[in-house]
């Protein structure tokens, strides 16, 4: 993840104490050097103090930021004391940076409540909210009123701070690349680019004649090729498959790398069948999952809309993300399913991973067609989930995030990348899904950013959030 840049206003009001904001101002400053985040601050010279209060010191701290704006990711506002709820939003006003922004007041030491020892930061939040309300200007709060900066409590959310930071840029200008021609059959993942434009999501296509074309004009023993080879074995178990589908998807990878690399492509959703088998002879998973492991997400089946929450997820983790059909029921539990995939999960998902052929498309497609599916299943740890789906009869983007959990129970034979999770009430889930015509298939992180998630979609992007807390 790339590092982030935050904007930091220290508030001040001048009759509670200074040493406040002089202490708090250096803490704070101290905080995001240790967690590697630059700030972008006014100093001493610029402002008293180097925090905002009057109107002078919002031009400056504004005229500052605006400098900067190419770096900043986001805008931490702290109050060490009451501060001046007027400075902090004519501040924010006039930078326009158009960033999340995160409010954070420091608590009282109830021991001491003497004029010289009182910092009112709890009242003070509630007036910088109140004008920020005021100023149609969307803002995220700290889930305790006031947090120590010292805790882990505040560790946590500055790291949850950065996420969303990272998620609302990187949502606000990704390249998406839709990779063939949506299979016919598949009518759920159909999308609305235009929708997604509005947001600043951007979609550029590439016909797999290309494809197939860029990857007949290199020859098996072209470095390039035999470097992609190298990288496929070290990357899975491929004593099963033949050298010559190795080789295809060697050359699929490069092509595909090369398109990405020209057009700046975030990530892709590749139509994985059955084209790709009938007139090419390989599954496109390996390739996929490499890419997904770089921090390049790519769906199956032209899920466009898949792929941009499989990178809503990675931008909010740090993480790998893959995509999943919520696909089977599991024994009598209600809140456990299986998750399941052909094999393109990112390597990071999966136990002992090895490259099959793909047995559901080869029953269809002939098995020596669709070899490059992974195999592997994803042991016990934290889930978030989420979709992005676009609602085309009513002009908006929907979206439903939540958490659950990897188990390691029981599962028999199944070819290709899999899991068991355990989501708390699961059909209620699942009823939501079906009532409001969401696609079968989810993203799905191994961390806990469902909040962040939430935060990002609903407040910073406009979108509509259903946040599944069981």
């Amino acid at each position: 993840m790339k590092k982030t840049t935050l904007a930091v206003i220290v508030a001040n009001r001048a009759f509670f104490p200074d040493k406040f904001v002089v202490e708090g101002r250096k803490e704070i400053l101290d905080i995001l050097a240790r967690w590697e985040i630059d700030a972008v601050v006014p100093d001493e010279t610029q402002t008293n103090l180097g925090a905002v209060e009057t109107w002078q010191d919002a031009q400056k701290c504004a005229e500052l930021f605006r400098a900067h704006r190419d770096r900043i990711d986001g805008i931490l506002v702290t109050l060490p004391n009451f501060g001046d709820e007027k400075g902090v939003a004519d501040a924010i006003r006039l930078a326009d940076l158009n960033v999340p922004i995160l409010v954070h007041a420091y608590p009282d030491d109830i021991r001491d409540l003497s004029t010289s020892n009182r910092r009112d930061a709890f009242c003070g939040k509630i007036s910088v909210c109140n004008d920020l309300y005021q100023y149609s200007i969307p803002y995220s709060i700290t889930h305790s009123h006031t947090v120590d900066p010292q805790s882990d409590e505040f560790k946590d959310e500055l790291r949850k701070f950065v996420g969303l930071c990272q998620t609302v840029k990187g949502m606000k200008r990704a390249r998406l690349g839709a990779v063939g021609a949506r299979p016919d059959a598949f009518k759920t993942v159909r999308y609305s680019e235009k929708l997604l434009e509005a947001s600043g999501i951007s979609v550029s296509t590439l016909d797999l004649s290309e494809v197939f074309g860029g990857a007949e004009k290199l020859g098996d023993d072209h470095a390039r090729v035999r470097a992609k080879l190298e990288e496929i074995h070290a990357y899975t178990n491929t004593g099963k498959a033949p050298p010559a589908t190795l080789t295809l998807m060697a050359k699929l990878g490069i092509v595909l790398g090369d398109w990405m690399a020209e057009n700046s492509i975030d990530a892709t959703a590749i139509q994985c069948w059955s084209s790709l088998q009938e007139n090419y002879g390989v599954n496109a998973c390996t390739i996929m999952s490499m890419m997904s492991e770089k921090l390049m997400p790519s769906a199956c089946e032209v899920d466009i809309a898949g792929v941009a929450s499989m990178y809503a997820l990675q931008l909010a983790s740090g993480q790998p993300s893959a995509l999943v059909d919520w696909n089977n029921s599991y024994a009598d539990e209600p809140n456990k399913c299986v998750y399941y995939h052909c094999g393109n999960w990112a390597k990071s998902f999966v136990n002992n991973i090895e490259i099959v052929a793909a047995e559901v498309l080869g029953s269809t497609l002939g098995m020596d067609n669709t070899w490059g599916a992974l195999d592997g299943r994803t042991s016990a740890g934290p889930l978030t989930f989420a979709r992005i789906d676009t609602d085309d009869r009513n002009g908006r983007i929907n979206t439903y995030v939540g958490e659950g959990r990897f188990t390691d129970d029981y599962l028999s034979q199944m070819s290709g990348t899999r899991a068991v999770v355990e989501v708390p009430e699961l059909q209620k889930l699942m009823r939501y899904v079906c009532k409001n015509g969401f696609a079968h298939h989810a993203a799905m992180s191994q961390s806990s950013v469902a909040s962040v998630l939430a935060e990002a979609f609903e407040n910073y992007l406009g979108w509509d959030v259903y946040h599944h807390e069981g």
